[in-house]
């Protein structure tokens, strides 16, 4: 097994020893942040138990303190298969996910219902009636209100409130600082580590290396132009790839001129070999290589996987 793939298992490892435990299915209604009130939690146990003797679809509520570091995607997802919502062949459960600490909320849904309860159905119960309840602080009307919500699509007894065609200025604004994936901010800073650890280590070897820096150069590229969505997001990643297509250049002219890189230079032409900061390159038919001391080789490589059906995040 590569390098690589060693420190992704070992990242994959990390995260999960710090995920969030998935709580046990002790109701309809599992308020483990202790956020909605008893009559509230009994109004709501009715109104899902009545739904679901009408319909079969099984809709189950769960508040918790904290995601532990996880997304709200991911643990939604877990929840979601381990408490098997939903009739066998149907697939008709919902998990309604509220995470306080994070201002996290999701609303998962069962392959199913997906066709009924679709993303964006699910998307606009978050944005348009969960969300102004959220902001008030008024935790039991909003998750009332995105149950009813929910209800209402799953049945077509309700509509659910479309978004305003012309937003303030302010709410066109995202209140996140990144525009990538959705993912919690210790996942943000290992995923950054790794990711620009290494790409950022093979630039730095392209800049002070004679030779065969320019081939570094456009080799990475696509890594600079993929990899930091990830992290920090479409529009930031630009920003950074365009630093990036500049910066070297700049700074393997500046290195180039430098009497050390002159030194080095010529004794891989001369010697074959050159020492650069206790690093050792080595030439041959034009070309170098980076080594320290031995050689070492690697690559990229990710995994994937599959959700429990679809739905939609939101924050307040």
């Amino acid at each position: 097994m590569s390098r690589a793939a060693l420190l992704l298992f070992a990242l994959g490892a990390c995260l999960r020893a710090f995920a969030a435990d998935v709580p046990y299915l002790s109701g309809r209604v599992v308020d483990n942040a202790e956020i909605l009130g008893a009559e509230t939690k009994r109004k709501l146990t009715e109104q899902l138990k009545a739904h679901e003797a009408g319909t079969t679809n099984q809709i189950a509520v769960l508040t918790v303190p904290s995601l532990e570091g996880e997304s709200v995607e991911s643990f939604a997802e877990q929840v979601f298969n381990t408490w098997k919502l939903g009739q066998k062949g149907k697939d008709n459960g919902v998990l309604l996910l509220v995470a306080p600490s994070e201002r996290r909320m999701r609303i998962e849904v069962g392959y199913g219902l997906e066709g009924t309860l679709t993303d964006v159905a699910a998307s606009r119960i978050i944005r348009n009636v969960m969300t102004p309840r959220f902001k008030e602080g008024n935790f039991g009307a909003g998750i009332e209100e995105g149950v009813a919500a929910v209800i209402g699509q799953l049945t077509g007894s309700a509509a659910i409130p479309a978004d305003d065609p012309h937003p303030a200025v302010a709410e066109k604004q995202s209140d996140k600082f990144f525009d990538g994936p959705d993912i919690s901010l210790p996942e943000r800073l290992l995923f950054g580590a790794f990711i620009f650890g290494i790409i950022g280590l093979f630039t730095v070897i392209g800049i002070l290396t004679p030779g065969m820096g320019w081939f570094l150069y456009f080799f990475l590229i696509p890594f600079w132009a993929m990899f930091p969505i990830v992290v920090i997001g479409v529009s930031k990643t630009l920003w950074l790839l365009g630093t990036y297509l500049v910066g070297f250049p700049l700074a393997k002219l500046i290195v180039s001129r430098l009497s050390w890189y002159e030194n080095a230079k010529k004794d891989i032409k001369t010697k074959g070999s050159a020492s650069i900061g206790g690093f050792t390159v080595g030439g041959s038919s034009g070309s170098s290589s980076w080594s320290s001391g031995s050689s070492s080789g690697g690559g990229f490589s990710g995994g994937g996987g599959s959700s429990g059906g679809g739905g939609a995040s939101g924050s307040w």
